[in-house]
């Protein structure tokens, strides 16, 4: 996990001690099993129908809390922590793979990441069709970004929320984060056997470096040729973008492009990019706990519109920076509803501010 991605996970997911919220100890973690999924599902106290988000873990046999093998940031434990606390009720699970591959999984080389898609839409109906709930939300780190995007086209929800979600097709992604990694000599029938096996071909034997056993290319290639742009541009529910923006993995380039796809839809969405010059573990408490409201804002939508903020200015390296140092996000309406190009200021749950577009 890069130093971006644990960058916007931090600022979302930064333990309650560090931000100064005290997370209830009352609230109700309860094990289910929706097919061949187990999950646990947490429900803040004292709450009639909560808003509840299902938690979409990213790529890797990653179990409900958020780790993997040899990494363990309990990422979306804390993440279910934090919204509990603002009175948010979450679902988060084990994927497949997550402990080892089970036999109601079926072979391994018959996996294909519709199977992730259906895993998530299974848990939504199983949200909604419960009748607990007032709003649902899908929240998905990385390749669960594009996994909820994917469910949302195939079940109602009521938001989206991408965490570090890239705009670019994975086995593309692939290809750029080894481009700077190794000499081009050995890139170069990297990139072409991925390339291959997006389309569809069976690469036998691979390229050194790129360890994709023939049997398995198949279920590689149902990740790496789907495409989140073209589903995103036609959800119509609002949908929060967040990226880091000194992301090693997930680039910029992903987040404005997945900006520009939800412009052309009919939804309203909150663009948020961090621009920090510094890590958000060393930044002031009262920066640090903000995107936790951010999420929790999208959740509740609420928020009021408030005077105009100064202009903004760019902070050297490319990017424009909002008055808050280390958030800058834009709330832009689906662009038949836009009235001006006017910048205003949109205060959201929790005192997270922002300079918005209307």
């Amino acid at each position: 996990m890069t130093s971006g991605v644990r960058a916007v996970f931090r600022a979302f997911a930064l333990l309650a001690v560090i931000c100064g919220w005290v997370v209830s100890a009352s609230a109700e973690e309860t094990k289910i099993r929706i097919g061949v999924i187990d999950a646990v599902l947490t429900v803040p106290p004292d709450v009639e129908r909560p808003a509840v988000a299902l938690l979409i873990a990213g790529s890797g046999p990653t179990d409900r809390d958020g780790n993997g093998p040899g990494i363990n940031p309990a990422t979306l434990k804390k993440l279910a922590e934090q919204l509990a606390a603002r009175k948010i009720a979450t679902l988060r699970y084990d994927k497949r793979g997550a402990g080892g591959w089970k036999p109601e999984f079926g072979k391994p080389q018959d996996f294909r990441f519709r199977n992730y898609v259906d895993d998530a839409v299974a848990l939504t109906n199983h949200l909604r069709d419960s009748g607990k709930f007032s709003k649902l939300v899908l929240v998905g780190h990385s390749e669960g970004g594009l996994v909820a995007i994917l469910t949302a086209r195939r079940t109602p929800v009521d938001r989206l929320v991408l965490l570090a979600t890239t705009a670019r097709r994975q086995g593309d992604l692939l290809k750029a984060q080894l481009e700077g990694t190794v000499p081009p000599e050995v890139f170069k029938p990297i990139a072409n056997a991925i390339d291959a096996i997006m389309a569809g071909q069976i690469v036998d034997p691979t390229p050194p470096g790129l360890s994709l056993p023939a049997p398995m290319q198949p279920a590689f290639a149902s990740a790496f040729a789907e495409d989140p742009i073209a589903p995103l541009t036609l959800i119509e529910q609002p949908i929060l973008i967040i990226g880091g923006g000194r992301d090693r993995q997930v680039a910029r380039l992903d987040f404005d492009g997945l900006a520009a796809a939800r412009a052309q839809g009919p939804g309203e969405h909150l663009l948020g990019a961090p621009v920090h010059r510094r890590r958000v573990e060393q930044a002031a408490p009262d920066r640090q706990h903000r995107g936790h409201d951010a999420v929790g804002a999208l959740l509740l939508l609420r928020a009021q519109v408030e005077d105009p903020p100064r202009p903004e200015a760019d902070d050297g390296h490319g990017e424009v920076a909002a008055q808050d140092p280390f958030v800058h996000a834009r709330v832009l309406p689906a662009p038949a509803r836009r009235m001006s190009d006017g910048w205003r200021r949109v205060t959201l749950v929790g005192g997270f501010s922002c300079p918005s577009r209307t």
